[in-house]
C-alpha cells in the first residue's frame, strides 16, 4: 500500500497542491511553520477523516476559502488504484471513494491506514487516560469497520443515559424502568467495546513484547494492561455484559445523585507496565521514549497481520528526538514494503546509512519542490 499522488485545495497554507510520491522513503525538508506537518496531517486525515492535531475541521481550511478539499491516490497489491476525496466545509464532512460518496465514515476509513509518529506520542505513555483511550479507538477503528460502528452506537446511548440520568437528577422524570431499558442497552454496548479491546491489546502484546525486548537487548518486558473496574482475565462477551449489567444496577442512586454514567469504556484506561512497574509513574524520560517508539513499531506489525498490507508510516519531527540507538531501531525497522514520509528541518538528521535514496521534497511557504538526486 502506498500513496502515489496527494491534491490539496485551500488546505492550511497549501492554497493548491498536487504531488506525487515515492512508494519508499520521502523526506519534507524545510523551515519550521513552511507546511512540513500540515501535509502528513492531509495524510493523518485522508485515512481517518479527523485530524490529529485539532478537533474542529474548519481549522483545516484556508484562511478566507469556504472549504477544504483532500484527494489522494492510493495503490494496493501493486496493481487495485483507489481514490480518496475529502472536502471539509462550514457544513460538515463529504467523503468519496472511487468517486461515489460514502453514506457513513465507517464504510470509508480502512481504505488507507496510517501509522502517525510524533514528539507528542510520548503523552499516550506519560498523558491523562482520555489520550489513550484515543489512541485504541483511533487506531483499531482503522482496522474494523465493526468497532466503529459499535463504538458510534455507545457514544449515543452513553449520551441519552447521562441525559435521562441528569432528568432523574432534577427530578424531571422518575421511570426506573425507562433507565433499566438504557442501562441495558448500554451494558450491551459496554461489553462489545471492551471485550473488542482486549482482543485488540492481546494481539498488539504479542509485537510490541518482541520489539521492546530487541530495543532494550533483553533488558526490560513490556506488557500492555487494560485497566477497568472488573478483573478481566478470561471473561467472555457474555460474562462482560452481565457485569456492567449488574454493577448499573447496584450502581443506580451513586449516578442519579451525580447526574452522570460512573463506570464503562469512557473511563477505562491501559498501562504500560516495564518490569512489573507501571512506566507512567515510576519510568525515566528514556523507558517512555522507548514505550513510545515500541508501541508505533507494534502498531505498524498490527495492522500488517490485521489487513493483510503494511501502512503508511508517519514520522514528524522524530528522528531528532530520538538518540541514535532508537533512532537505528526505528529506521531499521522501515522495511522495504513500508512507505514512510520524514518531516525534518535537516537532512543531516537523517541517516545516509539507515535511509538510501529518499524521494526529498523541499517545503517553503505552502509550496513543494522536489530534489534532484
Amino acid at each position: 500500500m502506498f500513496v502515489k499522488e496527494l491534491k490539496l485545495q485551500n488546505y492550511r497554507n497549501y492554497e493548491s497542491l498536487n504531488v506525487n510520491f515515492s512508494p519508499a522513503i520521502n523526506v519534507f525538508l524545510g523551515e519550521n511553520a513552511q507546511g512540513k506537518t500540515n501535509l502528513l496531517e492531509a495524510m493523518y486525515f485522508l485515512a481517518l477523516t479527523r485530524s490529529h492535531r485539532t478537533s474542529n475541521d474548519k481549522d483545516l481550511i484556508r484562511w478566507g476559502s469556504d472549504f477544504a478539499r483532500i484527494s489522494g491516490t492510493v495503490i494496493k497489491d501493486n496493481s487495485s488504484r483507489l481514490k480518496l476525496d475529502l472536502v471539509v466545509s462550514k457544513s460538515g464532512k463529504k467523503a468519496k471513494l472511487n468517486n461515489l460518496e460514502q453514506r457513513k465514515l465507517s464504510s470509508y476509513i480502512g481504505n488507507l491506514n496510517v501509522v502517525l509518529f510524533s514528539p507528542e506520542d510520548l503523552s499516550i505513555v506519560k498523558g491523562n487516560p482520555g489520550i489513550r483511550r484515543k489512541f485504541i479507538d483511533m487506531e483499531f477503528g482503522q482496522m474494523s469497520a465493526q468497532y466503529l460502528k459499535t463504538m458510534s452506537q455507545f457514544r449515543s446511548v452513553l449520551k441519552q443515559r447521562n441525559a435521562y440520568l441528569k432528568k432523574l437528577q432534577h427530578h424531571q422524570e422518575n421511570d426506573m424502568i425507562y433507565l433499566d431499558v438504557l442501562s441495558d442497552q448500554f451494558a450491551a454496548y459496554c461489553a462489545e467495546v471492551v471485550f473488542s479491546r482486549l482482543q485488540f491489546l492481546q494481539k498488539l502484546q504479542v509485537h510490541i513484547e518482541k520489539i521492546h525486548a530487541n530495543i532494550t537487548e533483553d533488558n526490560e518486558k513490556l506488557e500492555i494492561v487494560y485497566n477497568t473496574f472488573f478483573k478481566t482475565d478470561g471473561k467472555s462477551l457474555e460474562n462482560i455484559y452481565n457485569v456492567f449489567k449488574d454493577n448499573f444496577k447496584k450502581s443506580y442512586q451513586k449516578e442519579i445523585q451525580r447526574g452522570v454514567t460512573l463506570s464503562g469504556p469512557h473511563r477505562d484506561d491501559i498501562k504500560f507496565m516495564v518490569n512489573g512497574k507501571n512506566v507512567q509513574d515510576f519510568g525515566s524520560q528514556g523507558q517512555q521514549r522507548s514505550v513510545a517508539l515500541s508501541l508505533k513499531l507494534a502498531e505498524v506489525e498490527l495492522i500488517k497481520d490485521q489487513v493483510g498490507d503494511y501502512p503508511i508510516l508517519l514520522l514528524d519531527d522524530v528522528l531528532s528526538e530520538l538518540d541514535h540507538k532508537r533512532q537505528t531501531h526505528l529506521l531499521s525497522s522501515i522495511k522495504g514494503g513500508i512507505q514512510t514520509f520524514i518531516t525534518t528541518t535537516s537532512i543531516d538528521d537523517v541517516d545516509p546509512e539507515l535511509v538510501k535514496n529518499p524521494n526529498i521534497l523541499n517545503i517553503k511557504n505552502g509550496k513543494v519542490q522536489q530534489e534532484e538526486i
